[in-house]
């Protein structure tokens, strides 16, 4: 019970501001988990999907990033993490998958990706991407 409420908190404090910019990137925003000691395997899995997928686009290895951040996308979607930060995490991956894909030039699944991302959570540096990639393709 108190390592799941130590977790929440610290989860809760580190997404907000746990989101890196990525210069290189067309000025995309990119966001990643600290990774916190847990025992529970899940969250682990999830968590390291997660941050390998912005590792992946950074490292301009977009098909593997897309793989990682899909993969974290369905951990999520098991996981015990409270439905509002489900939301959130899966808002977050969607977006990091969107600048994977638009990257490697595949646009339109970007834009869904984006635009999913955005419908799920209105955070700012989802709809930072958004507005990013709306721009560069001069929509």
């Amino acid at each position: 019970m108190l390592k799941t409420l130590v977790t929440t908190i610290a989860l809760s404090s580190l997404l907000t501001c746990s989101a890196m910019a990525v210069a290189d990137q067309a000025d995309y925003k990119l966001m990643v988990i600290e990774q916190a000691q847990s025992n529970d395997n899940a969250t682990s899995q999830y968590e390291t999907a997660f941050n390998r997928c912005a590792l992946s686009v950074k490292e301009k290895n977009f098909s593997e990033a897309e793989s990682l951040c899909t993969q974290a996308i369905s951990l999520l979607s098991t996981s015990k993490v409270p439905g509002y930060k489900r939301r959130e995490l899966t808002s977050f991956a969607l977006s990091n998958r969107g600048v994977a894909r638009i990257m490697s030039e595949n646009d339109t699944a970007a834009l869904s990706d984006f635009y999913e991302a955005v419908q799920i959570s209105k955070n700012e540096l989802v709809n930072h991407n958004l507005s990013r990639a709306k721009q560069n393709l001069a929509l």
